[in-house]
């Protein structure tokens, strides 16, 4: 993959700053299929817990989520949300296409706040976790990564932890 990524690709975010400034590591982590590879983990979270609770939820519907959560129709799901005129529904729907057995049960009982606001955190969280080691390699007695002078890390833990 080229810096920044193929940006036709759903592997890839798509922005002119990624294109010329983001690793292909960080386009990845903020691309269409790793959001969607989320919403499918956190329905598989979700189903266990519930299964868990006593709900009706069988060890071959886990079974066959946990199968597919890499199975994603990107076609499919773009025609979904054309037609449902919503993202998550389009997402359940494709989901529930390549698991007929869990269908019923992807997104049981949530909001699509539970898939889009979780994986919003997930991905801020593995962001910073490929960005705060550059920053804390960076030269701290004149340029930085990060302008330390902002007060947008300065200070905080993980910078003070960095060597330097």
């Amino acid at each position: 993959m080229a810096a920044g990524g193929d940006h036709g690709s759903p592997d890839s975010y798509r922005s002119p700053l990624a294109s010329r400034y983001a690793s292909p590591e960080m386009c990845f982590v903020f691309s269409d299929r790793y959001k969607f590879r989320t919403w499918r983990q956190l329905w598989l979270w979700l189903a266990e817990a519930e299964q868990t609770l006593g709900l009706p939820i069988t060890d071959e519907q886990i079974q066959e989520m946990k199968s597919n959560l890499d199975n994603i129709d990107f076609k499919m799901a773009a025609e979904e949300e054309k037609r449902l005129r919503h993202d998550v529904m389009a997402h359940v729907h494709t989901f529930g296409h390549c698991c007929p057995k869990a269908a019923g049960i992807i997104h049981l009982g949530a909001t699509s706040c539970y898939v889009g606001d979780n994986t919003d955190l997930i991905i801020l969280r593995n962001a910073l976790d490929l960005l705060l080691p550059k920053a804390c390699t960076a030269d701290h007695s004149g340029e930085t990564l990060l302008s330390l002078d902002s007060g947008s890390l300065h200070g905080s833990p993980e910078l003070e932890a960095c060597p330097g």
